[in-house]
């Protein structure tokens, strides 16, 4: 982090290469572990810098991902969106979108929507992009109302599923102002690294990649559901990938079920690929997911994967298909779907391999890149950016824009 204007640019391009390509601003929330963070730390680094200068902003910079990151601004609202000092920060950001001349602006987040978009309206940045990344029900009520009304601001809200956008569009907001573009995995999640964990000969083990920081995510449930299976199945092992707040307490009821043997909490992992390559099965038993990269990382992994059918992981789950899914809240149904792929190594192979399939032929990053410099392209043109860029280094294909 740094608060200075930080630029990543290409040094050795001349002065007026450099003034040829539009400025894109991005802002996020934290850089802690989480998939709009993989996300947001993803699009930075691979944004074509021959085509686009780019600048990056947080609200706070706190998160392991900063390490990934070259340079920060932080604009922090001091610990209150809607206060004095939050407006200061504001005026602050919107005087460095003005003085870095920036033609997008683009928010990634709930509290980057509210202190970003404002920011550049002030500023008259001709493209404005905020997001909306989830189902909003991770949200009180009052904090959706006023992003709500934050995002007519923009020109665009960008969403990772068709479920965020419909709930969007409960809202109020009119579907021609929203973009459909989904994750997207870097290289590295498409090779095959060793396992982090060593083979064990008849052994299944199934995952969970998430964090242990909110009762939606259903940690708990899953390990009722795997002491359950575990006195049927002795050859199971179950593997927690991920940190938090609740993870003392998921420790403790783990013992209390009788499965602390069987359990191996990893805490938080930067080698996600080499976790996956030890499993057999994923879960991920969430209430509540928009577009969840860690149902796609297991997919690029070649796992078959056990979801509740909630928000948008029918988008990526295909029931037999890529995976198994589970009514909401149905323990038995979860249960039986596990036992299912247990007891089928064949089965689980094939919903693995075609999860795969579909992962590296659909779900790339550098495809999910493009979709974002593609609409960059097409809303600067609409507004008639002027710079001296020629029109045709402005033109981009519409072809992975989605609405």
């Amino acid at each position: 982090m740094t608060t200075a204007t930080s630029v990543l640019v290409d040094k050795s391009a001349s002065e007026e290469e450099r003034c040829a390509r539009p400025r894109v601003f991005l802002m996020t929330d934290t850089l802690q572990t989480g998939g709009t963070e993989r996300q947001f730390v993803a699009l930075a680094n691979s944004l074509d810098r021959e085509r686009f200068q780019v600048s990056l902003g947080c609200v706070k910079s706190v998160g392991p991902f900063l390490s990934d990151i070259p340079g920060l601004v932080e604009f922090s609202p001091g610990g209150n969106l809607y206060g004095i000092p939050s407006w200061r920060s504001r005026l602050a950001l919107a005087r460095l979108l003005r003085k870095q001349q920036v033609s997008v602006a683009q928010a990634t987040d709930f509290y980057s929507n509210l202190m970003l978009i404002p920011a550049a309206r002030f500023a008259r940045v001709p493209v404005v992009l905020g997001s909306h990344r989830q189902l909003g029900d991770l949200l009180t009520p009052r904090q959706f109302q006023v992003q709500a009304l934050v995002l007519r601001l923009c020109d665009r809200v960008l969403c990772n599923s068709h479920a965020a956008a419909r709930r969007l569009q409960d809202a109020g907001i009119r579907k021609q102002k929203i973009t459909v573009i989904a994750n997207g995995l870097p290289a590295e999640f498409f090779s095959n690294p060793e396992p982090a964990l060593a083979a064990e000969p008849e052994v299944t083990r199934i995952g969970m990649i998430s964090r242990m920081n909110h009762p939606r995510k259903n940690h708990a449930q899953f390990l009722r559901i795997a002491a359950e299976l575990a006195l049927r199945f002795p050859q199971l092992r179950f593997v927690l990938a991920g940190d938090g707040p609740l993870r003392p307490e998921l420790e403790n009821l783990a013992r209390r079920l009788g499965i602390g043997n069987h359990t191996l909490f990893l805490g938080d992992r930067r080698d996600v690929p080499a976790v996956l390559a030890a499993l057999d099965i994923s879960v991920l038993p969430s209430s509540s997911e928009s577009f969840s990269n860690a149902i796609l990382e297991s997919m690029a992994a070649g796992l078959p994967v056990v979801a509740a059918d909630v928000g948008g992981n029918p988008e990526l789950v295909h029931h037999g298909k890529t995976g198994l899914l589970f009514r909401r809240g149905d323990e038995t149904g979860f249960a039986a779907a596990l036992e299912t792929l247990i007891s089928q190594p064949a089965l689980r192979n094939r919903l693995g391999n075609y999860a795969r399939e579909v992962a590296c032929a659909e779900y790339s990053f550098s495809k999910t890149r493009d979709r974002y410099q593609d609409l960059y392209c097409n809303l600067l043109s609409q507004k008639g950016w002027i710079g001296t860029a020629s029109r045709k280094q402005l033109k981009a294909p519409t072809r992975h824009e989605e609405s």
